[in-house]
């Protein structure tokens, strides 16, 4: 009987083992769920939402940069960039491979960066229209296109280091885009992209992105396209490491045109140097030498310690400050205050500092504007090296009068030489004239002038005018005169200072020249300025020039009247008698004037980046390249643009890969190639713009005349 209770005992045993296993395994499946339904439940929605969505910036549209008669600088065209939604790519070696070859891209890098993305992966941004139409012929599954904005500079490297760039994020990194990036760049919009049931993507704008605002700038372009030539020209003759040229208004401080060289292109900005990138006018600091004598005399007039007239003696070029014996470039016995400017002589302006005192001298240099930011919306301004009081040998006050000891932008200088222009009353130099949201305003802005701040009295301006005009007369830059007009100027020679030490560099120089005209109501003030000249280095030498040639061609296009008559053998311009295939026509009227320009300025002007192929037929002779480069032919027929916006034009020539020279603004009135033509990838195309009859009145003036 026990041995059957013990076998009766054992189903019953096995049941509750069994029901126990059941009841574990059943609170196991519980717990599990608990923890992915209650526990885990947020992190799981989330890591499902990556790994099936992304939420995408939608860059806003960027604003418009425009010079003063509203020519598009700075504009925005949309291109394609293209992403992968990895859990479609079927084959992703393949896929890599193929992309890399289109993009030029490294094919196991691309591949990495698939296989580690789950969902989204960009592949490129902002990429070609070549690229992008052999993107969509591969019709790779899982990959996927989304149009986003690209900057693009249709004057190419025109004011390129006032303008700046932008990076692929679309935020400003250099000059005027830097600075206005919050305002240009807009408010951005975001939008969903989901997988649906089938594995396609769905795109959700969630918030649409607001455009930038717009900017009028005070340029000119036609006389920033003057100012570029002259001074690369300049650049080439002398040699020189870098260089500045300034226009200015001195009734109000308006920048009509700041070159700068070397420039660059910043459709091309993967080409340009760190030194091109640097905005010398407004960046660098160089000793001003002899222009500073302005400050000088001008202080000494002002505080009645001389007059123009009077005589001082120069002591045959030689003077002992602070125990330093200082020679002047010549030996000059009596000069009147006239002839110390005239000669630029170091001893008489160091006299005349000695008269000022150390005080007097540093409150007249700070009014000028030296050792202070002019407040410019310019990114990286200097304030240049001036010391105060305390801080000077007691060789400085002479050092000061003369120029040395003391380092200043050009964009300083231009000021100063402003200031006198405009009978002793300063003007903050600026760029900016008006700004705007959506479209173009129906009329121009009015240009109004500030108050401004007076440092000399308006005789004592005058006075130094008449003295200044007696440099180009009788000085030291003869060749700064011009035909019909009066001139008054200041040269400028300074050596350079050796990085790192406290000594002047052997043979490097700094030379400048500034002018204005004409003399008795000025209506431009141009400043030269070139580091380290080879050869010649003077600045009446070198720089006197390059003003000289700019200042002919800019007047007449200005309408600024003459005030001297003209001589016998000089054309009405004031010019040699121009070539017999020379018709004077406006700019608006007729863009081929400033074309033709734009020919001679051709070898400076880089073409926009396109698709990279090799080419087929070998570069032409004098490229300097020696590569090959394939000619691909784009299978398009080039559009009749007539009637067509600038904007329009341009996203054309993004699509068909070519190589646009845009002239002037409006609408499109010329093509060099006729409608029809077959096009290839990187052809270069001049398309003509000009506005209508009631708008094109802002550029009425004389045509400029080409350069000789």
């Amino acid at each position: 009987m026990a041995g059957n209770a013990a076998t009766n005992g054992n189903p019953i045993r096995r049941a509750w083992l069994l029901q126990a296993l059941l009841l574990g395994w059943a609170l196991l499946v519980w717990g599990r769920l608990f923890a992915l339904q209650v526990l885990d439940h947020h992190a799981l929605v989330q890591k499902a939402r990556r790994q099936q969505s992304r939420l995408v910036k939608v860059h806003p549209e960027r604003g418009l940069i425009y010079d003063r008669h509203l020519h598009p600088l700075a504009m925005s065209l949309q291109v394609d960039s293209v992403f992968a939604m990895t859990r479609q790519v079927a084959h992703p070696r393949a896929e890599a491979s193929a992309l890399a070859g289109v993009l030029g891209l490294d094919s196991r890098l691309l591949l990495a960066r698939l296989r580690a993305a789950h969902g989204f992966c960009w592949i490129a941004r902002k990429i070609t229209p070549d690229q992008s139409r052999r993107i969509h012929a591969l019709n790779l599954p899982g990959i996927y296109f989304q149009t986003e904005s690209k900057r693009f500079y249709p004057k190419q490297r025109l004011a390129a280091q006032l303008l700046g760039y932008v990076g692929m994020d679309g935020k400003g990194l250099g000059g005027l885009e830097l600075s206005l990036n919050r305002e240009l760049a807009g408010r951005a919009g975001r939008e969903l992209i989901e997988l649906d049931a089938h594995g396609r993507p769905l795109q959700i704008v969630e918030r649409m992105p607001q455009p930038g605002r717009s900017y009028i700038l005070t340029l000119d372009q036609n006389l920033q396209y003057v100012a570029q030539q002259e001074l690369d020209r300049g650049m080439q003759a002398t040699h020189a490491m870098r260089g500045a040229v300034i226009i200015e208004r001195p009734q109000d401080g308006e920048l009509l045109a700041v070159a700068g060289a070397p420039g660059f292109n910043p459709n091309h900005l993967n080409r340009a140097s760190p030194a091109a990138l640097s905005d010398v006018a407004v960046s660098d600091v160089f000793e001003p030498g002899s222009t500073f004598k302005l400050v000088t005399l001008s202080a000494a007039l002002n505080e009645g310690l001389t007059h123009p007239n009077q005589i001082i003696n120069c002591q045959m070029g030689a003077i002992r400050v602070g125990g330093v014996l200082i020679h002047d470039h010549k030996p000059f016995g009596d000069l009147s205050v006239t002839q110390i400017l005239a000669q630029s002589s170091d001893v008489g302006a160091i006299k005349l500092g000695l008269r000022l005192g150390k005080r007097r001298l540093y409150r007249y240099i700070r009014a000028y504007g030296f050792g202070r930011r002019s407040g410019i919306s310019l990114p990286g301004e200097s304030a240049g090296i001036l010391r105060p009081p305390p801080q000077w040998s007691g060789m400085s006050i002479g050092a000061l009068s003369m120029g040395q000891e003391i380092a200043a932008t050009p964009l300083q200088v231009a000021s100063l030489f402003s200031t006198i222009a405009d009978n002793g009353v300063y003007h903050a130099p600026h760029l900016l004239l008006d700004n705007f949201s959506g479209a173009l305003p129906a009329a121009l802005p009015q240009f109004l002038s500030s108050p401004g701040r007076r440092i000399v009295r308006a005789r004592v301006a005058e006075q130094m005018r008449m003295m200044m005009e007696q440099v180009v007369l009788n000085g030291t830059a003869p060749q700064a005169q011009l035909a019909g007009y009066t001139v008054g100027g200041k040269t400028g020679t300074a050596q350079m200072v050796m990085p790192g030490a406290h000594a002047y560099a052997r043979n490097h120089y700094v030379a400048w020249f500034g002018g204005l005209v004409p003399l008795n109501n000025p209506a431009v003030v141009i400043l030269v300025v070139l580091e380290n000249p080879i050869g010649l280095h003077d600045g009446g030498t070198v720089c006197a020039p390059i003003f000289h040639r700019i200042a002919e061609r800019i007047l007449p296009y200005m309408g600024v009247p003459r005030d001297l008559p003209l001589q016998p053998g000089l054309s009405e311009a004031g010019l040699h008698d121009p070539p017999a295939d020379f018709h004077p026509r406006t700019l608006a009227a007729s863009p081929s004037a400033f074309r033709r320009e734009a020919e001679q300025a051709r070898k400076l002007l880089a073409s926009l980046a396109r698709g990279s192929r090799p080419a087929r037929s070998p570069v032409p002779a004098g490229t300097g390249n020696s590569s090959i480069v394939l000619d691909y032919s784009s299978g398009e027929r080039l559009p009749d643009w007539t009637g067509r916006s600038v904007r329009d034009v341009a996203e054309d020539c993004q699509r068909l890969g070519l190589d646009p020279l845009l002239i002037g603004s409006g609408l499109a009135r010329r093509q060099s190639l006729p409608p029809g033509a077959a096009v290839h990838a990187g052809e270069r195309v001049e398309i003509d713009f000009s506005r209508s009859p009631a708008t094109s009145a802002v550029n009425s003036a004389s045509p400029i005349p080409p350069a000789r």
